[in-house]
């Protein structure tokens, strides 16, 4: 994921498009399109860059953590407007 604006789109009252770089994700709060609380994993390079560009935003109640994960990844998230978890995850690479 390029660093670069976030852009959040809705097209419809239920739909929400959110892009960056080349990633593109349709959220949805749409009967049938998924149960709420749905878990996305992005695997990504910069999760650590990513993580201080979003944490300096100051976003009132959203302050993801970034954690390493035993299974070897370094992970943050968020959770998206219509409460899905969507984590951004980057393996770490072997010292």
């Amino acid at each position: 994921m390029s660093t670069g604006t976030i852009a959040l789109t809705r097209t419809l009252r239920s739909i929400a498009r959110i892009s960056r770089g080349g990633l593109t994700l349709h959220l949805s709060e749409h009967h049938g399109d998924g149960s709420p609380g749905v878990h996305v994993r992005v695997m990504m390079r910069g999760v650590e860059s990513f993580h201080r560009e979003i944490s300096s935003k100051g976003y009132r109640f959203m302050r993801p953590g970034l954690e390493t994960m035993p299974w070897g990844m370094i992970e943050t998230g968020a959770i998206d407007p219509f409460g899905n978890l969507i984590r951004f995850c980057e393996p770490i690479e072997p010292a």
